[in-house]
């Protein structure tokens, strides 16, 4: 009866092994796993970070100009003043971002899951829209 007890409970337990946790020192790269990371500050410019996982990541102030982000999953991430001027965002998932005072200034936005994100202060000129359109000189904040 012990031993059926304890093969149960090691046979269990394959199946409620913890969740594995983000590398927040992995390299940049296509899928890299950044979920609940700080990366405040950080010099990303140019990197591939094609369908990364960046849910909950503190990128403030962070250089994102001209990386390659479609795809990504930045869900309740916060960029406050994070240079994405240039970025590819196509597709990514924004859903809850902090992107006060971002630079997003020519980023490709086009497809977007923007809902309930802060665009307060958001430099938004030749940005593509979610929808397509080009932002027009001086937009900030919103889409114009």
């Amino acid at each position: 009866m012990k031993f059926a007890t304890l093969l149960t409970a090691a046979a269990l337990s394959l199946f409620t092994a913890a969740p594995a946790m983000a590398a927040c020192t992995e390299p940049a790269g296509h899928g890299v796993d950044w979920s609940e990371c700080n990366l405040q500050g950080a010099n990303l410019s140019g990197a591939n970070l094609n369908s990364a996982r960046m849910s909950r990541v503190n990128l403030t102030g962070a250089n994102l100009s001209g990386a390659d982000l479609p795809y990504a999953n930045l869900a309740l991430s916060v960029l406050y003043f994070a240079d994405l001027n240039g970025a590819n965002l196509r597709n990514a998932m924004l859903t809850w971002a902090d992107l006060r005072g971002a630079d997003l200034r020519n980023a490709d936005l086009y497809n977007a899951d923007m809902a309930y994100t802060d665009l307060r202060g958001a430099l938004l000129s030749g940005a593509t829209w979610i929808g397509g359109q080009i932002c027009a000189e001086g937009s900030i904040d919103v889409c114009r």
